[in-house]
């Protein structure tokens, strides 16, 4: 499987299981695609409107591709079985420190920080078990990872300070190195709090909506009015002393502002320049859902964020945008790209009571309960469930040509969309397949300029 496409100028081809991808003239370009359709080069000098002799060399240069099993090559990995194969063990954790927040987010998937439950705040003995189950869970992993989550977190940031405390002395114990991260919506972001998260988070994601207009109104507090001036102000001071270290400021569109890179840019325009705006997942009866209606016009967003991201780069500057990192001569192994996330057998969530859900989005489903970090996994049918629920268990996945990009989508929007962690969810999938050609084509035309993209 091939799949061919044009952006910024360049004729682009990707060979899907071997992962190469080439920029090829307009001969090469129509030959490639001809032979995808028909299966043969017979036919393609009276089809292609080009001098003969052009296409003659360029069916030669195909033919050699294809005989070097670079292009058009066959898909091998369905008959590996490397998920199971590799034995995954735990590797991750999202601590659900809090189960509150003082916000009151329009869209909130976690029912504005309670996940349909009572409002708690984690205990340190069970951050304490959380951590230990991690440690005894993850077999001979060396790195592994903690990402305080909540509610908002911050509202528990002495239990956060004590289960690193507890967390950095008891890796020693393991041979091992825990990196955390912490999700924050920034109102409690204060000089004390800005230096503890500088000094041990690897990563901190910071939540804002972008222009005010739709930030105020999206993003709310308990009393319904909008926090754009004060968490915009506490996210530049944060990033400001953050001196390099990782961070992300993540934002969410709705059907109520669909023209979202005007977001992007408003963030990057402050002086912000890791950047993630992501679609809201809800069921359609939601007055905020993206709809199958939506799709076309949030690809031309996409479409417009590709180039102003381009254009910035060129002159010297520049953002990144999350949706259009990709790694052209690496990325992550073949079982990664088969598995995506790992939910549910390498990423766990643990509620405030220490309850273990396949991640964090799954919290407020009992049925997806796996167990508790007081007595572990004990629903080994529910992991194999997840462990199983790779590309080539969806038929849609596997006759997708962005399959080892996407890796089969988020299984939580699957299952909240669909009913089924195996059932894709097509809105996500169209916006997926834009956002990955979008992101190749921006990589390669910034390498064709001699600029990393």
């Amino acid at each position: 499987m091939i799949h061919a496409f044009k952006k910024f100028g360049l004729n682009i081809v990707l060979d899907v299981a071997s992962g190469s991808i080439f920029t090829v003239d307009d001969v090469a370009f129509e030959v490639i695609k001809y032979f995808d359709k028909n299966r043969t080069f017979e036919g393609v000098y009276d089809s292609l409107d080009f001098d003969r002799h052009d296409i003659e060399e360029a069916v030669n240069e195909v033919e050699k591709l294809i005989e070097e099993e670079i292009l058009f090559t066959e898909d091998e990995y369905k008959y590996l079985n490397l998920v199971e194969k590799r034995n995954p063990v735990i590797k991750a954790l999202c601590l659900h420190v809090s189960h509150d927040c003082d916000l009151r987010c329009r869209y909130c998937f976690a029912s504005t920080g309670s996940f349909k439950k009572e409002r708690k705040l984690m205990s340190f003995d069970v951050g304490r078990k959380a951590i230990d189950f991690l440690l005894k869970s993850s077999g001979q992993r060396k790195n592994l990872e903690v990402d305080f989550f909540g509610g908002e977190p911050l509202l528990n940031f002495e239990t956060v300070k004590k289960i690193v405390e507890y967390a950095k002395e008891e890796e020693k114990k393991y041979d091992k190195h825990i990196s955390f991260t912490l999700t924050t919506n920034a109102t409690a972001l204060n000089d004390e709090i800005i230096e503890y998260l500088n000094e041990n988070m690897e990563n901190v994601v910071l939540s804002h909506d972008g222009r005010p207009e739709v930030h105020d109104f999206m993003r709310i507090d308990r009393h319904g009015s909008g926090t754009y001036d004060v968490i915009t102000q506490k996210i530049l001071k944060f990033i400001q002393k953050r001196n390099g270290k990782t961070y992300y400021v993540r934002g969410t569109f709705t059907s109520k502002n669909l023209d979202f890179s005007k977001d992007v840019l408003h963030l990057y325009s402050l002086g912000i320049k890791e950047i993630s705006i992501e679609p809201v997942v809800l069921d359609e009866k939601s007055e905020w859902a993206i709809l199958p209606q939506h799709v076309e016009r949030i690809k031309e967003e996409y479409d417009i964020l590709a180039q102003e991201y381009v254009n910035a780069k060129l002159k010297g500057e520049g953002f990144n945008f999350f949706h259009f990192n990709i790694d052209l001569a690496g990325g992550p192994c073949v079982s990664k790209r088969l598995s995506g996330c790992g939910a549910g057998f390498e990423y766990v969530a643990v509620d405030p009571d220490g309850n273990i859900f396949p991640c964090h989005q799954f919290v407020d489903k009992p049925q997806f309960k796996l167990g508790t970090v007081f007595d572990g996994i004990t629903r080994a049918d529910l992991v194999e469930e997840f462990k199983k629920n790779n590309i080539y268990e969806k038929e849609e996945c596997s006759n997708c040509w962005a399959r080892f990009y996407c890796s089969g989508g988020c299984a939580a929007a699957n299952y909240n969309m669909c009913g089924d962690v195996k059932k894709s969810y097509t809105v996500s999938c169209e916006l997926e397949r834009k956002r990955v050609e979008n992101a190749i084509a921006a990589k390669l035309y910034l390498m064709e300029k001699g600029i990393e993209g």
